[in-house]
């Protein structure tokens, strides 16, 4: 019997992941490249994705991939096939699918990435059985999505959900979409590690022990050293993902008065953190909500598909034609 097996393809800002994932959400093939530098040409970008696809398809029965899907870090217009704008990768208005089809032999559905994430954690993870869900995911920057009564809210023109680019500091650090003080910039890897740099620059003796581990060597400080740093008991790396964790927590009472959610997902590489991250996140929520003591509070959840959401939600949303 030919199974309903499809690929997808997750774009961000610093990896192509890939996979073979079939009907129940598990993934049987994979592969994973560099995301090309934000600088080079669209075209660049869409070899990676082909060569991606190519890849998978030799290792199944091609006959048996009904769709492509494909998850990319940006701004998606409602035609679910041009990325508008993306804020790590070199793409403005670039028409995604109709290159793409040009070149792979399967119906393509483009999506953002985290309507994406947000579509695997409600159909097999963190949010099934939950009718209003927010998901963010924590990565290079802040993506978000909204799900409704089982569906994708992705707005008039496509791009709801851009929460990392809500202003929360007015005048504050500038941000890659042009404007400044974005959620993003205080509550991301990004931030993350900028904060922990700029504590090293400043000479700051409270990070000496960090610095430490790094052999001295501040240009290999990344997110993940810093987790698992705290995770070792380091109060530096502790501290930075404390403040991070409060940055998401004033914003999640942002969205929670514009949405009234029952439920936030929050994802990415970022959240690795776990209680070290999410824990702060729920004081600052409950110490920034609106109305709070006199109003159902949402709960916040860590997603339980970790970085393989982004491609298994796109490769269910087009074999699903969702």
């Amino acid at each position: 019997m030919s199974r309903r097996l499809a690929i997808g393809i997750d774009i961000g800002g610093t990896k192509v992941a890939g996979g073979v994932v079939d009907e129940s959400g598990a993934i049987t093939h994979r592969t994973r490249r560099d995301t090309p530098h934000r600088s080079t040409s669209p075209a660049v970008v869409e070899n990676t994705i082909v060569e991606s696809v190519e890849e998978l398809l030799s290792q199944v029965d091609p006959e048996d991939v009904v769709a492509v899907g494909i998850g990319a870090a940006g701004f998606v217009a409602e035609d679910r096939a041009t990325v508008v704008f993306a804020p790590h990768l070199s793409w403005r208005n670039e028409p995604l699918r109709d290159a793409l089809s040009q070149r792979i032999a399967l119906p393509i559905t483009v999506d953002n990435d985290a309507n994406a994430a947000a579509w695997a954690e409600a159909t097999f993870g963190a949010a099934r059985g939950e009718s209003h869900v927010v998901v963010i995911t924590l990565g290079t920057g802040i993506g978000g999505a909204l799900i409704i009564d089982g569906n994708v809210q992705r707005g008039r023109h496509g791009i709801a959900g851009e929460f990392g680019h809500m202003q929360i500091m007015p005048g504050g650090a500038r941000c890659e979409c042009g404007n400044r003080g974005c959620w993003e910039q205080y509550a991301s890897g990004n931030a993350l590690v900028r904060e922990a740099r700029a504590m090293i620059e400043a000479g700051s003796p409270v990070v000496a022990d960090l610095l430490a581990r790094l052999g001295g060597d501040a240009s290999a400080l990344t997110g993940p050293f810093i987790t698992e740093a705290a995770r070792e008991g380091d109060p530096t790396a502790r501290e930075l993902l404390a403040d991070i964790g409060e940055w998401l927590g004033i914003g999640l009472a942002n969205l929670a008065s514009a949405f009234d959610p029952g439920l936030f997902v929050i994802g990415g590489g970022v959240s690795a953190a776990d209680e070290m991250l999410i824990g702060p996140a729920r004081e600052a929520f409950r110490r920034q909500l609106p109305g709070r003591g006199y109003r159902p509070e949402a709960r916040i959840v860590r997603a339980v598909l970790g970085s393989d959401a982004g491609l298994i939600g796109a490769a269910e949303l087009a074999r699903a034609g969702r």
